[in-house]
């Protein structure tokens, strides 16, 4: 499959599920899933910034996470802060952006210095945006969007018959980006746990049952294959995408 058949999408939203099942298979621990996980992430980034993707957006913890057992949380958080260490001066040497969304308030005080830092030396990088979802939920970013124009209004700022969808995306922490034209989820489950609810609202859906430290250049070939194929009509008809190509 050569790259020139490929409709690239702006921006790219990766659920990156099965590290757990990758590392069981194997009888390892599940933190060794999670650090092949990286790995993956690793070629993924490299792969989407050769294809010209503007966007990528991997959800790396979610906000329901933190019910996993206290262990393996601890072991993502120090594995999160590894790769911060590791990575962040080869994705600015790349001309690559990194931005961490979600609320960041409920790391420690370290990982948070090292999230704003990794955004301070990378924020006017004009390459691939690599968005990390990280102590995030799409019903958090939604309610957080809405909490600010709520304190518009009764400050007086805003009449709530006023507020509008612009209005609320415009508050959302994905605010600067396009909206996701490509979900992958790999591991096999087809739903989309909390990830960028609002965000998500045309997205084309693509399902895997490769598990992600799997995930190689083929594989991401293989989805973008599948999200060329598809006709995206944003309510309208084929034939009214077809009078508009025509003109």
């Amino acid at each position: 499959m050569s790259d020139q058949k490929l409709t690239i999408p702006k921006h790219i939203a990766i659920i990156m599920d099965g590290n757990g099942r990758w590392a069981k298979q194997r009888l390892q621990p599940r933190f060794m899933g999670h650090r092949a996980g990286v790995k993956a992430v690793e070629g993924i980034v490299k792969r989407c910034a050769q294809l010209g993707v503007e966007v990528l957006s991997l959800f790396a913890f979610s906000s329901e996470n933190w019910r996993r057992p206290g262990k393996e949380v601890s072991l993502l958080m120090e594995l999160f802060s590894h790769a911060l260490n590791n990575q962040v001066k080869k994705l600015h040497e790349n001309n690559i952006k990194l931005q961490i969304i979600g609320d960041i308030s409920g790391f420690s005080s370290s990982l948070q210095k090292q999230i704003s830092q990794a955004h301070e030396l990378t924020q006017h990088n004009t390459g691939l945006i690599l968005n990390i979802a990280a102590n995030y939920g799409g019903r958090w970013d939604i309610t957080q969007s809405v909490r600010q124009l709520a304190g518009q209004v009764a400050r007086g700022e805003l009449a709530a018959e006023d507020i509008s969808e612009e209005m609320i995306n415009r508050h959302l922490t994905t605010a600067s980006l396009p909206e996701p034209d490509l979900f992958i989820r790999t591991g096999g489950e087809q739903r989309v746990s909390n990830f960028l609810l609002w965000q998500m609202a045309y997205t084309e859906f693509y399902f895997t049952d490769v598990l992600w430290p799997e995930v190689d250049f083929g594989q991401l070939n293989i989805a973008i294959d599948s999200f060329s194929r598809r006709e995206r009509r944003f309510g309208r008809t084929s034939e009214q995408l077809q009078d508009d190509s025509d003109a």
